[in-house]
This record gives C-alpha cells, sequence and structure tokens, in this order.
C-alpha cells in the first residue's frame, strides 16, 4: 500500500490523473460464453445482439452439433441451451458437475411441423397424409428430435399407423443440419418433421404444414448455467434477458412461443 501510495502522489505532482493508475474492469475484456444446437441458434444470437446494445456486455454465441464445440465448452462455457428437455438431460449427464443443473430453465416452446416442397405439389395437409400415402418423408434422429415422428404418429394408440409411417420414411438423419443438406439435395424427399424454426429461419426452402391439434407436439429450447456461469454476474443477467417480454418478443420472430396458440 505505501508503494502504491507514493506513486499516486508522485503521478499528482506530475499532473497525471490516478485514473491512469487506477482504472475499473471493461465488460469487453471477456464476453458472456453461450454454446448450444442450432435450431435456437437464430434466436439465441439475435437475442444477444440485442442484450449487448443494451448493456454493452458481450455474448458470443457458438452454435452447432455438440461434438463441434464441447471442448472450448469444457474451458469457458457460462451457459449451455438446448433444443428440448431430453437432450438438456443429456447436456447435464455429459457435463456433469460442470453445470449447475439447478438452474436449468424451460424458455419457449416451438412446434414440430411438416415442412414440404415449395407449393406442396403432393396436397400434404397433415401428419395423417404422411401414413395414408406414399409420400418420401424425412425424419430427424436426434437434435432433441429423438422419437419425434413416433411420438406424433403414436398418440392415437394404433400400431398401424407407426407401421404405415415407418415404411415412407426414406431419411433418419442423425440431425437437422444434416437433415437439411439432404433436403436442399434430395428432391425425392416430398416431406419432413422437424421444427417450424426451421423454415422461418431458411425462408423459400419449404411451405410448412401444421401437423393437427391432435397430434401436435411441442418442445423447448431451455438454458443452464455453468459453475462458471453460476458466479458470473452478467450470465445470470443475460439469463433474464432472455425471460424477459423483450426476450420473448425476439424469440417469438423466429417462430417460438411460450404458450400454444390453439388448435388449427
Amino acid at each position: 500500500m505505501c508503494d502504491l501510495y507514493r506513486v499516486v502522489r508522485l503521478c499528482a505532482a506530475l499532473g497525471f490523473g490516478v485514473a491512469l493508475i487506477v482504472s475499473t474492469p471493461s465488460h469487453s475484456a471477456e464476453p458472456i460464453h453461450v454454446y448450444g444446437p442450432g435450431g435456437p441458434a437464430p434466436a439465441m444470437k439475435a437475442a444477444a445482439v440485442e442484450f449487448a446494445k443494451k448493456t454493452g456486455i458481450e455474448v458470443d454465441v457458438t452454435a452447432g452439433p455438440t461434438p463441434q464445440w464441447a471442448d472450448a465448452a469444457h474451458a469457458n462455457a457460462d451457459l449451455i441451451y438446448s433444443g428440448s428437455e431430453d437432450m438438456m438431460s443429456g447436456f447435464v449427464a455429459k457435463f456433469g458437475d460442470e453445470l449447475d443443473a439447478n438452474s436449468a430453465e424451460p424458455l419457449y416452446l416451438r412446434p414440430a411441423v411438416i415442412l414440404v416442397r415449395p407449393g406442396n405439389p403432393h396436397h400434404i395437409r397433415g401428419i395423417v397424409d404422411l401414413w395414408r400415402g406414399d409420400a418420401h418423408v424425412m425424419v430427424v434422429d436426434g437434435s432433441g428430435q429423438n422419437g419425434l415422428w413416433e411420438d406424433l404418429v403414436g398418440r392415437d394408440g394404433d400400431i398401424r399407423q407407426v407401421r404405415a409411417l415407418r415404411r415412407n420414411i426414406v431419411a433418419f438423419a442423425p440431425n437437422t443440419a444434416e437433415a437439411l443438406k439432404r433436403w436442399n439435395s434430395d428432391p425425392s424427399v416430398d416431406a419432413w418433421i422437424v421444427y417450424n424454426i426451421w423454415a422461418v429461419a431458411h425462408p423459400g426452402i419449404a411451405d410448412i404444414v401444421p401437423v393437427e391439434s391432435r397430434y401436435r407436439l411441442y418442445r423447448d429450447c431451455g438454458v443452464v448455467l455453468t459453475q462458471r456461469g453460476t458466479g458470473n454476474a452478467d450470465a445470470h443477467r443475460f439469463v433474464e434477458f432472455l425471460e424477459s417480454p423483450e426476450g420473448l418478443r425476439i424469440f417469438r420472430q423466429y417462430g417460438w412461443t411460450d404458450r400454444s396458440q390453439g388448435p388449427q
């Protein structure tokens, strides 16, 4: 303390401001590090931009299949977001004590829909047409969609419907990014069971056919703090922003909701 006092006295004598010696940390020195899957990424990144504008706190969102970012997340993640409760449970199992599992919080929902080719050339009107007709169907077996098609078609408790739709499935994509590649490169795929947000994020690639209300399912995007993030006040502020009316407004622009819109 004596040495610091002498330096401050010397700076004052020389006409330098004490602020040259004592400075406050800047938020820009270390952004909030956020990791998660590609589906919720457009909304999460848009929220990060708005949060930075309002607070001056930068948020670095890294998105994609988990193996692409898991090592980096082990090193510096403050927050991880998921694409379903099943995925969140997988993250808690994978990252273990690195996460504060009690902080896991569902944010918003989006519905499963049927994407069809522009103009809907096969006149698909709902999920029933996918097992009654001869459409070539693609599903995703991962990325928060494990068993999604089975849950949709199995709600009547009729195994014949499950058998019929399975016969029409021509592709089980390991994640939605791979499904998108297949959709864009293989015109023989007539219908794609996926979340509505993928059509919102990629306008023009498909028309959306809603799933009938009796079969419709929603899955969520949630967030969980890491142990590092638990001690980061800025990470807590970002979570609060995501849950705020402003956060909801942003997520709605990308196809998310906080409640069902009712039968269609």
